[in-house]
Order: structure tokens, then sequence, then C-alpha cells
């Protein structure tokens, strides 16, 4: 479980590409201070398992059915990632419940600069997942915990602080680019348990 704030730029070593695998290695310093193998670190929203680590790096394998479900495939070394620790029982919770449960891959279709912030529009991969959002709800893009500014048609806008822009992949993102999100589980539970009171009701 994480909370979708984000703790440092790390930066990709090296990607080994297997036929059905990849394993990533990321050069950090934050996250490592006390990591151990085994330990989960949120890479880009994912959460992934250290099996090894070296000199200021870790190594994590990433399977087929993330490599599916999320951007990490897309990864070559020098691209940043967005890393945070998994939290503890003594942990703020300066964001939301953040799982590390990629739902899908989304594509920012438009950026706005503001005063202070940018607004980022994100098209959602598949429309169904727009009944989990809703204007000042959550939502976890690329790792980070950020509050729906308003929901679209196709997706949903953000509002990216200057705090956000500095310390995160999306003061980079552009229109085009894949960012992994994550929808707030809370909404999906309250889903399925609304769907078997109703099942039952009809009975």
């Amino acid at each position: 479980m994480f909370t979708g704030i984000v703790e440092e730029l790390g930066t990709v070593r090296a990607v080994e590409r297997g036929a059905e695998s990849a394993r990533l290695t990321v050069a950090a310093s934050t996250v490592l201070a006390d990591a151990a193998g085994g330990d989960s670190i949120a890479v880009n929203g994912c959460c992934l398992t250290v099996a090894a680590q070296g000199d200021g790096t870790f190594t994590a394998d990433v399977m087929l059915a993330t490599l599916d479900r999320t951007s990490l495939g897309a990864l070559e070394a020098g691209s940043p990632v967005n890393l945070e620790r998994a939290a503890t029982l003594s942990t703020r919770l300066g964001g939301h419940l953040v799982q590390g449960h990629v739902d899908g891959v989304g594509t920012v279709v438009s950026r706005e600069p503001g005063e202070n912030w940018d607004v980022v529009t994100v098209d959602l991969p598949d429309a169904a997942m727009g009944r989990y959002l809703v204007d000042q709800g959550s939502v976890a893009v690329d790792g980070v915990s950020l509050t729906v500014l308003r929901t679209t048609p196709t997706g949903f806008a953000v509002s990216l602080i200057p705090e956000t822009l500095a310390r995160t992949t999306l003061g980079h993102r552009r229109p085009g680019d894949s960012v992994n999100l994550e929808v707030d589980v809370l909404a999906k539970h309250v889903e399925k348990l609304l769907g078997h009171r109703a099942t039952e009701a009809a009975r």
C-alpha cells in the first residue's frame, strides 16, 4: 500500500528484456535508505518487489501481466521514474490509499500552463473507468496522488502545483505521452458491494 506522495525521481539504469518479462535496474537514493530484498517500491505507480540491490540501485522483475497493463514496458535506460516506498502504520497519509495496482494506461491529451500550475487532461483507456472518477475525487497518475479537477466525456483533468511539476515525471509529460492510472480502490469496493446488495434484493 502507498500514499501517492512521490519520494524521489529515480533513473532507469538498465532494462533487460525477456520474451515475456523484463528486469529493471533503477538508480535511487531516498527509497534505498532502508530497503531490503522483498520490499515493495512503487515505480511510476506500479508496485514492484526489490529483487536485488547494488551501489545506489535496486533491481525488480516485471512480469508479462504488468507489462501488458502498464507503461513500464516502454522504459529505457535514462528514463526518469517516480519512486515511493510502501507505507507503514506510522506513515502520514498525505495523498490517498494507493495499491500500486495499475488499472490501465491513459494518454495525455492536453496541457494548459497557468500562473503557478499546469492543467493536464488525460484520456482513459476504457470509458468504463470513468464511473470511478468524480470531481474533487482522487486518482493516481504515474503513482502521483492527484485531485480530479473535472471529469470529461473521455477522461479527466488535474491541476498540477509547482511541487508536483518539480518533483515528479508529470512535470515533463506532453500530449501523446502514456501514464499509468489507478482509480480509487474504495470506489471499486463500494460498487461491488452495492452490486451484491442489488442482486440479493432481486431474489
